[in-house]
C-alpha cells in the first residue's frame, strides 16, 4: 500500500500545471507558496507527555498550534474541506508531534486496518529533513485507525517504506473529528551537532470521504520535488545527536514436509531446522550508521510470482528479503533506464549455479540457495553534503550431498565462498541543485576446480550526475560505467556465448569468439535532458548505450549488451479539476535503437494517457506502431532477425478505491503484419474490504501469445546451419490471492496464494531462410507434410526428400504448472521485536500440453501432495 502512496505523489508531481500559465521563477511565486516556518520549543521542566492520544497534558502548551493546510489533490491551492492543526514540542531524547483532524461528521472517519505501511482510511503524516539537504527526509504516518507507517525518502522524493525505526503513537475520535499523538525517539533521526538546528519540515493529511490531499507546506500542482519543497523547523536549540545501538537476535524452527520418494535418501518425507542468527544497529557517528546480519533468515517472505521467459533471459525478480531492501536506494545505479542496474542484490544468497549431477549419480541433495554467512552495511548521509553507502557480504561454499549408482554418498562443491562489495557515493553542491556520484563494485569468488565456467573477479564502476535550474524545472544528468569480469578462458569463454552477448553471430563483423580471453571490459552510460517541473508540460531527450562486451550479471543486472539506444518524451498534464475529471494527462514516447556494428534495429512511437474521472473512477490507455523491427539475439547466435511489424494498443480502468468494493479491468492487444506474432491479455482485479480489519484481492490475468516464428533449436543440412522454428500456440493463466486480517494494528494474518499455468502446443515448423526479409513467406521456408515425421517424441526431417533423415529435434511441446502460498502471522510484540508463525505450500510439475487448463489443473495442481513448510521465527530488539 505504500505504492498507492507513492503513486499518488508520483501522478501529482507528473500530472499538473502551475495555476498561472506562464513560466514562474522564485521571483514571481504566489505568495501561498512561500517557504513557511514552525518554531516549536523544549517541554523539559515542564512535564512529561504520554502518548494517548489525547492531547491534555500541560507540556503541550509550551508551543503553538500551527492549521491553515491548503489542497494538494486534487483541487490545487484552495482551502482543504477539512482543516488540520499540528504542534511539534521536544525533550532530550524525543521529539513529540500532535494533530487535530477536523471532520464534521466523524463517523465519517475511515478507520481501515491494514500491516504496517499499509496507509489505510484517513491519516495524516510529518516529514522532516533533519539533514536539511532539500533530498532526503523521514517520514511518519499515523491512520486514524492507529496502524503505523514509516518511510526514509531520497533523492527528493523516492519514499522507501521497508524503514522500520521505532517509535509510539495513539489516536482518539472526537466530537469534533479525530486525533493523533506521536513520540519519535532523536535516536532515530540523523542530524548535526549544531548548537541550533534547522529541519526541513512537512505535513500531509488525507481526507479519505473526498480522496483528498491537504499539506501544511503549499504545494504548486508540479513541484519540482518532494523533500526540496518543505517548510522549516526552527526553535531546536541543544539538540544532542543520538548515536543508534540496536541489537536483535532471532531463532528460527522449521520443518519440511514432502511426499517421500522410494529409494531416494534425500526424500524421506520431512526435514527438521533449528537454527539462530544475530541483526544489528549501531550508529557509529551523528550521521552514519551499520546494519550488520549474521546468518540471516527469511523465511516469512513471500515466494517470487509463476513466470516463464520463451526468449530464454533472465526474468527480474523483485527483492523482498528486509536486510538488502531497507535503504535500497542508496545503493542503486540504474544507469539505461530500465532493469539493468550495477548493483542487484538477489545475486547474494543466489541459487547456486553448479551442479551435483554426473554421468553415475543416481540422487543428489542440491541446495537451493547460497547461505549468506554474514552482511554488513555503512549508510548515511553527512552534513557536508556526501551520501555514503558500503555493502559487504560473505556467502558460504555450498555443497551438493550426491549418491551413485552403486550407493556410494560424495559431496560436490557447487558454489564457491565468494566475498561482493558495493560502494555508493554522491556530493550535492550548488546549493543543493546538483550532485555527482560514483559506484564500485566487486565479486572475488575462490575458485575451484569444478567451477571454472565461472568468473574469478567480476568488477564494476561507474560515474553520474545530475545539475538542476531555474527553480528544478530544469535538469541534466548522466552517467558511465564500466565492467571488467576476469576468470579461465572457459568462463570468459561462456561469457562471450551468452545470450546478454553472442559473440558468435555469424552476420557480426564487429564481434567475434576469442577462446583465448580471460578477461573482458565494457562500457555503458546514459544521458537525458529535459524539463521535469513547472507549467502544464514535461519532455526529455535523452540515449544510453550498453558495449559488446559489457558484463554486469555477477553482482548486477544486464539483460543485452551490444546496443544504443536514443528516446524523446513529451506530455501535457491537465491537474486542476473540471466538471468532468479530477486529472489527466497525455504523452508522447518515441525511441530508437542500434547495434554497435551501426545496424539500425528497431523504431517505436507509443501515444499514452491517463484521467481519474470526477467520481474517482480512472482510465489508462495507449496505443503504438513498431515500423521496424530487427534483433540480434532471437536466433541464440544466429544471424540478425527480422520481426514484422507491429502495433498494439491497451487500455485499463478502475473505479473507486475508496469504496469497499473496487474493481480493474484491463485488455491488451498487439498484432504484427502477416500474423507473425500476436498476443491478448486480459486483466480482472477485484478488491473487497467487508470489514475495516479484513481486506481481501483477487487478481487474475490470462495471456494468449500465438508466433509463428518461435525458436526451437539449431541444426544443420549438408554443412549449413539450420535454425528451426516453429508456429507456437501458448496460453498462460494466474490468479493470485491475498486476504490481510488484522486482529489489532501489532497483530495480524496475511494470506498469498498464486496458481500460475503455462501451456505451449507447436506445429507447422519452419527453417529461416532470409532473415531480414520484409515477407514472413521470404524469411521462412516451411516444411511440408513429406519433408518431417514424429516418430517416438522426435521430429525427424528430410528436408531433401530422398527418403533419408537429414536432422531431427525433440518435441518442444510442454506445460508448467505452479502453486505458491504463504501464510503469515506476524505480532510485534513489543516495538521493533516480532514473532511470526509461517506455513508455506509449493507445487511444481511438468503437465502434458494436450490437455485443457481444467485437466491440467485436476491432474497436476489438485492431485499433487503438496511441499509444506511450517516455520516459527522470534526476535527480540534491545536498544541500548
Amino acid at each position: 500500500m505504500a505504492f498507492q502512496k507513492q503513486l499518488a505523489f508520483a501522478i501529482s508531481f507528473l500530472c499538473g500545471g502551475l495555476l498561472f500559465s506562464q513560466e514562474e521563477t522564485s521571483e514571481n511565486k504566489p505568495n501561498k507558496y512561500e517557504k513557511r516556518v514552525y518554531t516549536t520549543a523544549s517541554i523539559v521542566g515542564k512535564g512529561d507527555i504520554t502518548i494517548d492520544g489525547k492531547i491534555e497534558e500541560d507540556a503541550w502548551n509550551v508551543v503553538e498550534w500551527t492549521t491553515d493546510y491548503l489542497e494538494f489533490e486534487p483541487d490545487v491551492g484552495t482551502p482543504p474541506t477539512e482543516q488540520t492543526k499540528m504542534k511539534i514540542a521536544y525533550d532530550d531524547k524525543n521529539l513529540y508531534v500532535a494533530f487535530i483532524c477536523f471532520q464534521a461528521d466523524p463517523s465519517t472517519i475511515e478507520k481501515r486496518m491494514g500491516r504496517r505501511d499499509d496507509f489505510p482510511g484517513d491519516w495524516v503524516e510529518i516529514n522532516i529533513d533533519s539533514y536539511n539537504d532539500d533530498r532526503t527526509g523521514f517520514s511518519f504516518t499515523i491512520s486514524a485507525s492507529g496502524v503505523k507507517g514509516d518511510e526514509f525518502i531520497s533523492n527528493n522524493g523516492n519514499f522507501d517504506d521497508s524503514w522500520n525505526p521505532i517509535w509510539y503513537m495513539d489516536t482518539e475520535i472526537t466530537s469534533e473529528g479525530w486525533t493523533a499523538e506521536a513520540r519519535i525517539p532523536l535516536s532515530q533521526l540523523r542530524f548535526g551537532n549544531n548548537d541550533e538546528q534547522v529541519w526541513g519540515l512537512q505535513s500531509t493529511r488525507r481526507y479519505f470521504k473526498n480522496e483528498e490531499r491537504s499539506t501544511w507546506q503549499p504545494l504548486p500542482a508540479n513541484p519540482p520535488g518532494w523533500v526540496s519543497e518543505f517548510g522549516e523547523l526552527r526553535g531546536l536549540i541543544g539538540l544532542k545527536p543520538q548515536k543508534q545501538l540496536e541489537i536483535q537476535p532471532y531463532t528460527v524452527a522449521q520443518l519440511d514436509t514432502y511426499e517421500k520418494e522410494q529409494g531416494n535418501p534425500y526424500r524421506d518425507g520431512s526435514d527438521t531446522k533449528l537454527t539462530g542468527g544475530l541483526d544489528a544497529k549501531i550508529g557509529v557517528t551523528n550521521d552514519l550508521t551499520v546494519d550488520l546480519t549474521i546468518n540471516p533468515d527469511f523465511g516469512q517472505v513471500d515466494a517470487d510470482p509463476g513466470a516463464i521467459a520463451l526468449d530464454g533471459f533472465e526474468i527480474f525478480f523483485q527483492e523482498r528479503r528486509p536486510f538488502f531492501v531497507e535503504n535500497k536506494n542508496i545503493f542503486d545505479y540504474n544507469f539505461a533506464g530500465n532493469d539493468d542496474n550495477l548493483f542487484f542484490s538477489r545475486r547474494i544468497g543466489r541459487t547456486p549455479q553448479g551442479s551435483g549431477y554426473g554421468p553415475t549419480t543416481a540422487y543428489v541433495d542440491d541446495p537451493i540457495n547460497t547461505t549468506i554467512l554474514g552482511a554488513a552495511k555503512l549508510s548515511g548521509k553527512t552534513k557536508d553534503g556526501w551520501t555514503l553507502g558500503i555493502l559487504e557480504s560473505v556467502t558460504a561454499k555450498e555443497y551438493a550431498t550426491t549418491t551413485d549408482v552403486n550407493g556410494e554418498e560424495e559431496e560436490v562443491l557447487v558454489e564457491p565462498l565468494t566475498n561482493y562489495f558495493v560502494g555508493r557515493v554522491q556530493k550535492d553542491f550548488n546549493d543543493r541543485n546538483s550532485y555527482i556520484g560514483g559506484i564500485f563494485t566487486a565479486t572475488v569468488r575462490n575458485m575451484a576446480d569444478n567451477l571454472q565456467f565461472l568468473h574469478s573477479h567480476a568488477y564494476s564502476g561507474g560515474l553520474d550526475f545530475q545539475h538542476n535550474w531555474k527553480d528544478r524545472k530544469y535538469y541534466v544528468e548522466g552517467s558511465a560505467v564500466m565492467s571488467n569480469v576476469r576468470g579461465s578462458a572457459e568462463a570468459i569463454t561462456n561469457t562471450q556465448y551468452s545470450l546478454t552477448h553472442l559473440f558468435q553471430r555469424v552476420d557480426a563483423s564487429h564481434v567475434e569468439i576469442d577462446p583465448t580471453k580471460t578477461s573482458l571490459t565494457g562500457t555503458g552510460g546514459r544521458f537525458e535532458i529535459g524539463k521535469g517541473s513547472g507549467g502544464n508540460w514535461r519532455y526529455n531527450f535523452g540515449g544510453n548505450w550498453r558495449s559488446p562486451e559489457l558484463e554486469l550479471n555477477d553482482l548486477g543486472f544486464l539483460r543485452q549488451a551490444d546496443d544504443i539506444r536514443q528516446y524523446a518524451n513529451v506530455r501535457r498534464f491537465w491537474n486542476n479539476p473540471t466538471s468532468w475529471f479530477r486529472q489527466a494527462n497525455i504523452g508522447l514516447n518515441q525511441f530508437s535503437s542500434y547495434d554497435f556494428e551501426g545496424n539500425y534495429n528497431r523504431i517505436q512511437y507509443e501515444l499514452n494517457g491517463y484521467v481519474n474521472w470526477k467520481n474517482n473512477w480512472w482510465t489508462e490507455g495507449g496505443a503504438a506502431h513498431k515500423p521496424r523491427i530487427f534483433t540480434n539475439t532471437v536466433l541464440r547466435g544466429g544471424p540478425r532477425w527480422r520481426w514484422s511489424d507491429e502495433n498494439y494498443f491497451y487500455l485499463f480502468s478502475g473505479t473507486d478505491s475508496r469504496k469497499k468494493f473496487n474493481m480493474h479491468l484491463g485488455y491488451v492487444n498487439s498484432w504484427a503484419k502477416q500474423q507473425n506474432f500476436g498476443l491478448q491479455r486480459y486483466v480482472i482485479r477485484f478488491f473487497y474490504q467487508p470489514l475495516n480489519t479484513l481486506n481481501l484481492s483477487l487478481i487474475t490475468e490470462y495471456e494468449q501469445n500465438p508466433n509463428k516464428t518461435q525458436y526451437v533449436t539449431e541444426s544443420a543440412f549438408n554443412g549449413t546451419p539450420r535454425y528451426i522454428l516453429g508456429e507456437i500456440d501458448n496460453e498462460s493463466l494466474s490468479t493470485t490471492l491475498r486476504v490481510n486480517y488484522n486482529i489489532n494494528p501489532n497483530l495480524t494474518i496475511q494470506y498469498y496464494g498464486q496458481p500460475f499455468i503455462f501451456n505451449a502446443k507447436y506445429s507447422n515448423f519452419n527453417y529461416v531462410n532470409n532473415p531480414i526479409a520484409e515477407d514472413l513467406n521470404e524469411r521462412v521456408t516451411w516444411f511440408d507434410g513429406n519433408q518431417i515425421s514424429f516418430e517416438e517424441g522426435a521430429y525427424l526431417v528430410d528436408e531433401d526428400k530422398d527418403g533419408t533423415t537429414d536432422y531431427s529435434f525433440g518435441d518442444p511441446n510442454f506445460s508448467f504448472v505452479q502453486f505458491r502460498s504463504n501464510l503469515v502471522v506476524r505480532w510485534e510484540y513489543i516495538p521493533g521485536s516480532e514473532i511470526f508463525l509461517v506455513w508455506s505450500q509449493g507445487i511444481t510439475g511438468i503437465g502434458d500440453p494436450n490437455n485443457d487448463f481444467s485437466t491440467i489443473i485436476d491432474n497436476q495442481l489438485l492431485s499433487q501432495r503438496p511441499q509444506n513448510t511450517f516455520l516459527i521465527k522470534a526476535t527480540y530488539r534491545f536498544v541500548l
